[in-house]
């Protein structure tokens, strides 16, 4: 069966070649998104695999049935690039990965929180200079420091694993409580709760209707002062004008995202040569306690490899005409 493999980067191709060998699958690799423009290209194939900036909506879907393709493969977690209404409408499965390394994610979510408080780019620039001044270094024990982790799914649950260890008081919030964290010891408590009482406050949960800028400027208000605000979720889960406001009034101590609400725009990849007319962008990135990376928490080879495998054994349920019932979303 032929698939066509959108949004595919070199470490795309050569994980998802490498495990089709077990598949042998006609795999065509392209470059670009699949979206309203490049849907025409999808045409040849007997189903698509596509990523988090792709953008599968009414249009895009109407002509994936057109061309007779049922069946949309994500090579991420999260769904809310596709209009799964209207694909149940039209008969058009979509699988997922929902497990791909939880621990790849939780372990830079770490990075992050460690960086950012030891202020880590700021010393490695000055001593480059040889500046070996400690001045405006200060950072702060994470022992007994109080972190708020929002959803505890496969990722959240890494994050409280590790966190343990550091001697942090956590306190989560989840609509489905873990088993496994309360008998780490640790406590559910409101959104509202866990926003007042959090030194650090770190993002893991969906992107949905009900989650959309869960953290907006009434939350920035209620959060403790100097807060650090941690998302390497979906950059939707943040009002992102509420954040650089929160960055200017000093309420927001640290900001560490790896993701961004509207980085689709910038997904092109090296844009050094061109001009970044995101106004809202630039301004965060001149803030000097906010680290930005470029949604890098999956990139291990580790998720690589189960993305590649979970990706390839969802076609291969779909074209065998069963259903998996932990990848296939209703």
């Amino acid at each position: 069966m032929k698939v066509g493999v959108f949004s595919c980067k070199p470490y795309d191709r050569e994980f998802m070649s490498s495990r089709n060998s077990n598949f042998g699958f006609d795999l065509v690799f392209l470059d670009c998104s699949l979206n309203n423009e490049t849907v025409e290209l999808a045409r040849p194939f007997d189903a698509v695999s596509v990523f988090v900036n792709d953008v599968i909506d009414e249009s895009v879907l109407n002509s994936l049935q057109s061309f007779d393709i049922h069946h949309v493969a994500l090579r991420c977690a999260g769904f809310n690039n596709i209009d799964l209404e209207h694909a149940r409408k039209l008969g058009i499965g979509v699988s997922r990965v929902p497990n791909y390394s939880a621990e790849s994610v939780a372990e830079h979510t770490v990075a992050i929180i460690l960086a950012l408080n030891r202020k880590l780019l700021k010393a490695c620039k000055r001593v480059l200079d040889s500046n070996f001044e400690l001045q405006g270094l200060l950072g702060f024990n994470l022992r007994h420091k109080t972190i708020g982790v929002v959803g505890t799914g496969a990722i959240g649950k890494a994050l409280v694993t590790i966190l343990t260890g550091f001697g942090c008081r956590i306190l989560c919030c989840d609509p489905s409580p873990s088993d496994d964290v309360v008998q780490m010891g640790h406590q559910y408590v409101s959104l509202e709760q866990l926003i007042k009482k959090s030194d650090v406050i770190s993002l893991h949960c969906p992107l949905n209707a009900g989650s959309q800028h869960m953290i907006d400027h009434a939350a920035i208000q209620n959060m403790k002062e100097k807060v650090m605000i941690i998302n390497t979720s979906r950059g939707g889960l943040v009002n992102t004008q509420a954040i650089v406001s929160g960055l200017k009034s000093n309420k927001i101590g640290y900001l560490g995202i790896d993701i961004y609400e509207m980085e689709s725009e910038l997904s092109n990849g090296d844009l050094i040569c061109e001009t970044i007319t995101d106004d809202t962008y630039q301004r965060l990135a001149t803030f000097p306690n906010v680290l930005i990376t470029a949604h890098q928490g999956f990139f291990t080879s580790e998720s690589l490899q189960q993305i590649a495998n979970t990706t390839l054994k969802n076609l291969q349920y779909y074209f065998a005409g069963k259903i998996c019932n932990e990848t296939f979303l209703p």
